[in-house]
């Protein structure tokens, strides 16, 4: 194991849910700049209406000469610091903001902090809307921005809203019936959905490490309303793997930790299929009749919304024909546009500040063009950075139009070919055995947190494993490059009746890939094995996500799931790898491989399983990828 690392993911998600984004680099050089000489703060408690009352900072230019357009960021992380003398250090979405002078909004989300009423996770939109009783956070935005442009000097009658992550999941519910004065939305790595893709549950396997970290403090309920913080949770260990372990079974946590005082992480771990509770928090069904024009951001290296962004863009440009809809993917980790270079991650580099191109060349002329009508707006449909290659992309779609499905196919001794198996045979399959009482990690270092780091990390530590399956090419002759969501289509067996699939797409460099410059004496870049996408599946969801179904003992079946897309380059001289495993500890909970539901399973549930994946010409295990050559 390597040595432990620091991480300050929980830190920096705390702090970006404030908007604590770093400052950027302004377009010309200059010192940081003071908002409290350039802006007049107020505080209000602004009427919703069902009377409910939400607490509202705004910072105005102190130059009353010219009338300016209003920037929203509703928040259940705290709009602090209060006190109408108390000033942020900045605001809006970076630097360039605060010197190009906009009117900047914080609030707090109804039932959090300072504002009124009750709080609930991800609440669920409501398009029938008879009463004024009838509340939801579209209805929230709306009468927001009603009241602002009547209430605050100076404005343009032009609004905008962005948030990044719960923020960001605001910034979408605010696209959804619309207030006229909205003009641009950008929701960035909006929380979307979280059952099947986005921080809490990929395909209905809970990921454990992140959820048990996030609601152990943010999900503690408030008593009345407060200025105070969230505290974290002590595990007493930097050493997550152990920590989980012995947790025992899931239902511990709450035993052990919670006391019934979480109500979310009941409701979390209780509702194990895709349930109407699920089906009613996700806003993709409702974006429809958009009517503000939306830049959708994301990273593709994102460990908590990588597929919200992604959904979120596909939803609104299959719903809304004509509608300015544009996606921006970096190759950032959760928020890392905001407030990082972005020119690396972890052991990767990335060749440029991406970071500093984004909020310069495109998020920044987004919003001047509709809220200011400053400018030409020469932006593409979709905006992407492409990895591997390290270079920006344009299409007119995504995927991109010229994108073709090629399936890349597990072999025979650990091979992997664009060509189908040959082999006839019903031996033709390669088999592990998966204990959950020794789990394979998913990280090759100590962390108890989830960091940002694992989803480009050296695989090189679960590739010796034995119950890790690994299936290799032979070196490129060519740059291969994947644009687009891909797909594994599995065929398998096991020896319990339920099981976790987890397949890692891997770029491995040559052997004698030079050392980044600086690199730590422990980092070798020769034979780096760089996970360009993982991603779990709990096999009981095979057919249905709202109907569990018991896998038969030593049947073959096939699981099909699609992973989030891609935008990266495999250089020629390097090699494409698939890794499949049947645990990913502790980032996703431990399967017991027998079919139940495993919030109700003890220590006796838990039992190995012999697993086998199948690569004949009748059971062709392969991933189909969207590839440009």
């Amino acid at each position: 194991m390597k040595p432990i690392r620091s991480t300050a993911l929980w830190l920096s998600l705390f702090l970006l849910g404030l908007g604590f984004v770093g400052v950027a680099k302004p377009l010309y050089a200059q010192e940081h700049l003071d908002v409290r000489v350039h802006y007049t703060k107020s505080e209000h408690q602004i009427p919703m209406r069902d009377g409910v009352k939400l607490f509202t900072s705004v910072y105005a230019p102190k130059d009353t000469s010219r009338t300016y357009p209003i920037m929203l960021f509703r928040t259940p992380y705290s709009v602090r610091p209060y006190g109408p003398n108390e000033y942020r250090e900045s605001v809006g979405p970076s630097e360039l903001f605060a010197r190009e002078g906009y009117i900047f909004v914080y609030q707090d989300v109804r039932g959090k902090y300072m504002s009124e009423g009750e709080y609930m996770n991800v609440r669920p939109h409501n398009p029938n809307k008879r009463s004024r009783s009838d509340i939801d956070e579209s209805s929230d935005t709306y009468d927001t921005i009603e009241w602002l442009v009547k209430n605050i000097p100076n404005n343009n009658g032009r609004a905008g809203i962005w948030g990044i992550s719960y923020p960001g999941f605001y910034a979408t519910m605010g696209a959804i019936d619309s207030h006229p004065a909205l003009k641009a939305a950008s929701p960035q790595a909006p929380v979307t959905e979280w059952f099947i893709g986005d921080d809490f549950r990929h395909n209905g396997a809970l990921f454990l490490s992140h959820a048990f970290g996030f609601f152990s403090s943010f999900g503690q309920p408030r008593k009345g309303l407060t200025t105070d913080g969230i505290s974290r949770f002590d595990p007493g260990t930097p050493d997550g793997y152990k920590f989980f372990l012995e947790l025992g079974p899931l239902a511990n946590a709450d035993k052990k930790y919670f006391k019934g005082n979480i109500e979310f992480w009941k409701e979390l771990t209780e509702h194990d299929a895709y349930d109407a509770f699920w089906k009613s928090r996700t806003p993709l069904p409702h974006l429809k009749n958009v009517k503000t024009a939306v830049m959708t951001v994301g990273g593709w290296f994102d460990a908590e919304d990588v597929y919200g962004p992604l959904k979120t863009y596909e939803a609104i440009e299959k719903n809304n024909p004509g509608a300015y809809n544009i996606l921006v993917m970096g190759p950032w980790y959760h928020g890392g546009w905001s407030r990082a270079d972005g020119d690396l991650l972890g052991d990767i580099r990335f060749g440029s500040k991406t970071s500093e191109f984004y909020r310069e060349n495109i998020e920044l002329q987004f919003f001047n063009h509709y809220l200011k009508d400053k400018g030409q707006l020469k932006l593409p449909d979709v905006y992407v950075f492409e990895t591997g290659s390290n270079r920006w992309k344009t299409y007119d779609q995504w995927p991109p139009k010229g994108a073709r499905q090629e399936s890349i196919y597990l072999q025979a001794g650990g091979r992997l070919s664009f060509e189908a198996p040959r082999e006839t045979s019903t031996d033709s399959y390669d088999e592990y055995i998966s204990d959950p009482n020794k789990p394979v990690p998913y990280i090759g270092w100590i962390s108890y947190r989830m960091p940002r780091e694992y989803m480009v990390a050296d695989q090189r530590f679960a590739s010796t494993r034995p119950d890790v399956v690994v299936y290799e090419s032979e070196v490129l002759t060519e740059d291969i490059t994947v644009a687009g969501p891909i797909t594994a289509s599995l065929y398998v067996s096991t020896t319990g009746t339920d099981s976790d699939f987890v397949v890692k797409l891997i770029d491995v460099y040559p052997r004698d890939a030079p050392d980044n410059e600086p690199n730590p004496a422990d980092v070798k870049m020769g034979g780096y094995q760089m996970m360009v996408r993982g991603e779990p599946f709990r096999a009981k969801f095979r057919n249905s996500f709202e109907k569990a179904e018991a896998m038969t003992p030593g049947k073959v079946t096939k699981v099909e799931f699609e992973m989030p897309s891609v935008s990266h380059t495999f250089k020629r001289g390097h090699r494409i790898m698939v890794q499949i495993q049947s645990s990913w500890f502790p980032l996703v909970d431990r399967n017991p491989q027998k079919f139940m539901e495993i919030h109700k399973a003890t220590e006796s549930d838990f039992q190995k399983a012999t697993q086998r994946i199948y690569r004949s010409r009748e059971y062709g295990s392969h991933l189909k990828l969207s590839v440009l050559r």
